[in-house]
């Protein structure tokens, strides 16, 4: 009888497919090796050699437990085998760490955690959220990103290239925690960069020309916070 692979109850962590088999091949291992180490030494009967091959080509991921498995299977850590984290619950996976590990950490019940990895918004305290950031060891970033200020963030950004970036400074700083002469001249480059584009774009005939860099500072606009940690970044 074919066994079935369990569903998964929560959405895949990221998943480097390209590292996973790197490092299977620095081993020396084939896809049936890994399938009989995660049959034998986890306790996951489905899975195959074609199931781990699917995982390599990108066809599919492995779920949280399957890829800590995986890892355990190649010798690394989870984190060497995910992509870019991007939620609570994919910083959780990538460390290696149990929900009741962080729960404990920073100083909330399981089920209040649980729900905040299974909406993905974060109902902390500061004080929680700083405990937070030390165990995942989240960057700045990626700080601003788990507990749920990205779209808070984009909106003051844009705000701020769009009118004028002088009145933006204080309501970004007292969100992100960084030097305020720092600060101020990251609004004020991207403000810079964006209003060139826009005088660009008045300067040009209509036609092609014109739409194309209209297009280009909406674009800009829409990745508005990627161009500020990337600002932030190069400025450090």
């Amino acid at each position: 009888m074919r066994v079935q692979r369990p569903q998964a109850q929560q959405p895949t962590p990221p998943f480097n497919a390209q590292a996973a088999r790197r490092l299977r091949t620095a081993l020396g291992m084939r896809p049936e090796h890994v399938a009989y180490g995660m049959r034998a030494s986890y306790g996951m009967p489905y899975v195959t050699p074609d199931l781990v091959a699917a995982w390599e080509r990108g066809t599919t991921a492995p779920s949280g437990p399957e890829l800590t498995a995986l890892a355990g299977v190649l010798w690394c850590s989870p984190g060497e085998i995910i992509g870019a984290p991007r939620t609570l619950r994919e910083h959780r996976v990538a460390r290696g760490l149990a929900q009741e590990d962080i729960a404990r950490t920073v100083g909330l019940e399981l089920p209040a955690y649980q729900k905040m990895e299974e909406t993905d918004e974060w109902r902390g305290t500061e004080r929680q959220a700083t405990a937070l950031a030390d165990v995942l060891e989240l960057s700045l970033r990626d700080f601003v990103t788990v507990t749920g200020r990205d779209g808070r963030l984009a909106e003051l950004l844009r705000s701020a290239v769009t009118t004028r970036w002088q009145a933006y400074s204080r309501p970004v700083g007292k969100m992100i925690p960084l030097d305020r002469r720092l600060l101020e001249d990251v609004l004020q480059e991207l403000y810079q960069e964006y209003q060139g584009q826009m005088v660009a774009t008045l300067s040009w005939a209509a036609g092609p020309a014109a739409a194309e860099a209209d297009d280009s500072g909406q674009d800009f606009l829409d990745r508005i916070v990627d161009h500020f940690w990337s600002t932030i970044q190069r400025s450090t």
